[in-house]
């Protein structure tokens, strides 16, 4: 039998509205009443996954219990799930919310999983299943992240580097998920003794996270919204006086005449990082 559980309480002030639209939408094959049960409580998942991921799964489980041939639902019990530690219940959910939505946007989370399981191997199997050129960059970086680490489980720290060399490693330009693949492979080049190269990248995620404001997890550092960066260009000293060598014309453009301010707005929303 089901253990039963217990629904947490939700503040008064959490409504269904509060959940992200693309996630409402999906909702919408439920009653109202349940529709707005699941809302509230996958809004506190969300809200608390970082701080209390046990009181976050909780409230999943419980929008579960309503909405669990909902694809949003089974990813925020797998996510949360994962959150805790519980890998297998994690793994069971995200592929189900793989089979319900037909997409592989958890399939870096998927791979950790089975790397926490002490499956390496499966793991690496699993990402290779994988067409990568379907998967946005950010997931991309996450699968690489993900195989690279499934790779230093079964010591080949190699092969681990190459996971993580894809066009998303670039030295010059930045996004917000970059910080995290450049400290990834920091680690890597310092396990192969290579310490030079390993602190020019940990310097380059440091100027990176400054620029958009987040911590080396990716999270803010303030509650300041002023701050909308989507693009830095980590520009070493020694080229401040040649804007087009190894950056590319291209993105040498729209540069001139720029102040020495650590971040100067473009019309790309980017900034330059001396």
């Amino acid at each position: 039998m089901r253990a039963r559980h217990n629904d947490p309480e939700i503040p008064d002030e959490v409504e269904p509205k509060d959940l992200d639209k693309g996630a409402r939408a999906e909702l919408k094959t439920l009653t109202k009443e349940n529709s707005d049960f699941v809302a509230r409580h996958l809004v506190m998942a969300g809200m608390l996954i970082d701080e209390n991921p046990e009181l976050a799964h909780q409230h999943a489980l419980s929008a579960a219990r309503k909405g669990g041939r909902v694809g949003i639902v089974r990813e925020t019990v797998g996510l949360t799930a994962y959150a805790t530690g519980d890998f297998t219940l994690a793994l069971r959910e995200l592929r189900t919310f793989r089979r319900i939505t037909g997409l592989n946007d958890q399939v870096p989370v998927m791979v950790d999983c089975e790397r926490g399981l002490g499956r390496p191997k499966e793991a690496l199997e699993l990402g290779r299943s994988v067409d990568r050129s379907t998967l946005d960059s950010e997931t991309q970086v996450e699968l690489a992240i993900a195989m690279s680490g499934a790779r230093l489980d079964l010591g080949d720290d190699e092969q681990a580097l190459v996971e993580l060399e894809i066009p998303q490693l670039d030295k010059n330009t930045a996004f917000r998920y970059s910080p995290h693949l450049y400290r990834a492979y920091a680690e890597v080049l310092t396990g192969l003794g290579r310490n030079d190269e390993a602190a020019d990248w940990i310097a380059r995620a440091e100027v990176a996270e400054e620029a958009f404001g987040i911590d080396e997890d990716g999270f803010p550092l303030s509650d300041d919204d002023d701050l909308d960066i989507e693009i830095v260009e980590l520009i070493d000293e020694e080229e401040e006086d040649e804007p087009d060598n190894e950056i590319g014309e291209d993105q040498a453009e729209g540069h001139e005449g720029q102040t020495e301010s650590p971040i100067e707005s473009t019309d790309d929303e980017g900034g330059t990082l001396p």
